[in-house]
Parts: structure tokens; sequence; C-alpha cells
């Protein structure tokens, strides 16, 4: 087939690629990054909801989209997705033996990853644009009316009420204040003094809200040349105001990363993406003996508590054997992953982020090392948050789109689909 000819007419793209992911992408992505938001509307106003109903929205999500793909067919370009997915029903069959028990956690995050990284692959930059658009409008509108008007956002979306509902989280009250506690400022934390508590917008908690102001920035220094000023102005206004009011250390580093780091990616060898990984755990380490004693919400409490937890891994920890105590280490990123899908999991996950990812064009080489950084090091400083949905959706979304496309329409690489 011709890519000239591809390039310039719809119809002679591979089946589905721009008009039918198009559409099933513009409502299923926008729908994950932003449900917490619409249940707790339901929650407040409606009926009290719990955890089951929750798990049945991300579960809905992920089925229609992988449904879709499996009707679609899969591609000789879709072997590494397989491949990850594979292994890792391997892991899930070897864990759930081991522990004598169905153990599916890290196996349904790999299958977020999958999933929208193949919707992302198939789905052009105007609807990737689209995405990401409407996306910050609501969160960012949202963000405006808890910062001016938090007493209305407490009323609208009462986020104590729903984690209390949906997680079981008993919420301590601080003068009847209806947000995540987890939210609250604590005294001594690093804060810019622009809002009495983290901000969380739809997301109802910080983490998650920090974390979309990182992929944001992967956005924007993975496609800044491509996107409308309109655009640009409204994510850097986001990401600025999310930095301002959230109290993210990491994200705030992050950005200052993103940055420079438009200049100085295109420049670095894609053989250098399997080092980041490997430089963010040494650089923990070397915290770690600057700072053995130091502990707490702060951001050398948080990354000495990951090299204690990779300093204490035992035998039954680096097999997985154990994983009914997953729940310790939800602060942690990599010993979570170990502990629920072994040290070969972490490596196979390593390699993925540090492969999977486009290296051709100087766009694709800034998005793939904004991606390691970003995941890596979210790893080091906390916990499951890059796992889920909300924050997965999203970039995993862009990785997929930025390895194959190019601009608005153009191929880097043409996925062989079948049929054509």
């Amino acid at each position: 087939m011709d890519l000239g000819a591809l390039h310039n007419s719809q119809a002679s793209l591979p089946a589905g690629i721009v008009r039918a992911d198009g559409r099933l992408v513009r409502v299923v992505v926008p729908l994950a990054v932003m449900y917490n938001g619409l249940l707790a509307l339901i929650n407040a106003h409606v009926m009290p909801l719990g955890f089951a109903h929750v798990a049945l929205v991300e579960i809905g999500l992920l089925f229609v989209s992988l449904m879709y793909l499996l009707y679609r067919g899969l591609s000789q370009e879709s072997l590494p997705i397989v491949a990850l997915v594979g292994f890792f029903a391997i892991v899930m069959a070897y864990t759930s033996a081991a522990n004598g028990m169905l153990f599916v956690d890290f196996f349904r995050n790999v299958l977020i990853i999958a999933v929208f990284c193949q919707l992302g692959a198939t789905t052009d930059g105007r609807t990737i644009e689209f995405v990401f658009r409407i996306c910050c409008i609501c969160v960012l509108s949202v963000l405006l009316v808890e910062i001016f008007f938090t007493r209305v956002y407490e009323d609208l979306l009462y986020p104590a009420l729903y984690f209390t509902n949906t997680r079981g989280l008993e919420q301590i009250s601080f003068g009847g204040s209806k947000i995540f506690q987890n939210a609250i400022n604590i005294p001594g934390r690093f804060s810019f003094g622009l809002s009495d508590h983290r901000t969380a917008s739809l997301f109802l908690e910080q983490v998650s809200l920090a974390n979309f102001s990182g992929v944001l920035d992967v956005y924007l220094v993975s496609r800044f040349s491509r996107i409308k000023r309109f655009d640009r102005y409204l994510m850097l206004s986001t990401v600025i105001l999310i930095l301002l009011t959230n109290d993210s250390r990491s994200m705030l580093a992050f950005s200052f990363i993103c940055l420079g780091g438009y200049f100085v990616f295109p420049r670095v060898g894609n053989m250098v993406r399997p080092l980041i990984m490997p430089i963010v755990i040494c650089a923990g380490a070397l915290v770690f003996l600057m700072r053995p004693d130091a502990s707490g919400d702060t951001l050398d409490g948080r990354i000495v508590l990951t090299m204690k937890g990779f300093f204490n891994l035992d035998f039954v920890e680096l097999l997985a054997l154990n994983v009914r105590e997953i729940g310790n280490f939800a602060d942690s990123g990599y010993i979570y992953v170990i502990n629920a899908g072994t040290v070969f999991g972490l490596l196979a996950f390593w390699l993925f982020v540090a492969f999977y990812p486009g290296g051709q064009t100087a766009d694709q080489k800034r998005c793939a090392f904004a991606l390691g950084i970003f995941i890596f090091l979210n790893m080091m400083i906390g916990g499951t948050a890059i796992f889920s949905i909300k924050v997965g959706a999203l970039i995993w979304l862009l990785v997929g789109h930025m390895k194959f496309w190019e601009g608005d329409g153009k191929l880097t690489s043409l996925p062989d689909h079948q049929g054509q």
C-alpha cells in the first residue's frame, strides 16, 4: 500500500485507524480519567455507592476497549504488547497457585498498559489532542472551583464520604471538612501556601492530580511544536496551577526536567533509556546513605522507605510468595511490583518501559525519555498510583500513539493490520 495515498486519504487507512478508534477513544479515555468524580456526584446526591460500583466501571471500560481491539485483530507490531500480556498472565497463574488464591491485581495494571498502548497505536493526532484537551478542561474547571469555592467543591463531590463508602476508609474530621483526609496539609510539609489543602480536582485525592500534571508534562514535551496555541496555554496553565496548589515535590522537579529535556532528550542515544531506572535507584541509595534516618511524608523520607524495602527483600518477596501483604507496599512502587509480580516481573516491566516507546524522531525520543523518568521517579517516591487507569489511560495512549504516528496523521511506522 502506498504511504502517500495512505496519508492523504482516510479511506486508504488500515481498518478503523482513525474513525472507529477515534470515536471509542474520545469516550473511553476521558471516562477512565474522570470516573471518580462522576461517581462521587452520584454517591453524594443520588445513592450510596460501594467498592463494587467503582470496580465495575473500571472493568467495564477496560473490557470494552479490550474486546474492541480483539475484534479488530492484532498486527505484527502488536507483538511486544502480546508478549507483555502473555508473560504477566503466566506470572498471574504462578502467583495465584503459589499463594493459594486468585491474584489478578498486577495483571490488571498490565492490561491497562497494553490496552491503551494498542489504542494509541491506532489513534490519530486529532483524537489524541481532543482527549487531552477535554480532560484538561474538565480537571482545570473543577480545580478552579476547588481553589476559590472550596465549600462548593466539598458539597458537590463530598470526597470524604466517597472514600468511606467505596474504600472503607474512615475519615478523620477536620473541622467539618468534606475533602479526603490525605489531602489535608501536614505541618512542616513543603507547600506554596496558596491552598488550605492539597488540591485533588476530579480525582478526589491529591496523588492522582499530581500525576496528571506529570502526564501533561510528557504530552507537552512530546508534541509541543504540533499542538494548537490554545492547548499550549491551557495545559501549561493547568500544570502550573496544580504545582502551586497540590504541593507535589516530585512533579515540580519532573516539570523542570521536562523543560530542559525538551532540548536535551533528542540529543541522547536510545541506549541510555534502559539506564534511567538504575540511575534513579542509585540516586535513591545515595540519599539513603546521606539520610538513613529520614522518615515521614517528605521527599527523603519516601526515598528512604523505598530503599529500606530494597535492602529488606527476602526470598519470599522476590518470588511473590506472600501477595496477601501487598497492601503494605502501597507507598513504594518498586517493592510493590516485586511483591506482586516477582523480581522477574520488575525486570520485564523495566525492559518494556525502556524499549517499547519509539525512538526514531526527536519527538519520539522526548516522549520515551520523559516516560521513563516519570515512571521510575514515581516508583521511588510513590506506590501504585501510576498504575491506575486514571493515570495509565492517558499516558499509555500517548506512548502508543507516539510510537507509530508523527504529527496529525503521518505514520512513522505502518501497522500491518490483518486484512490489508
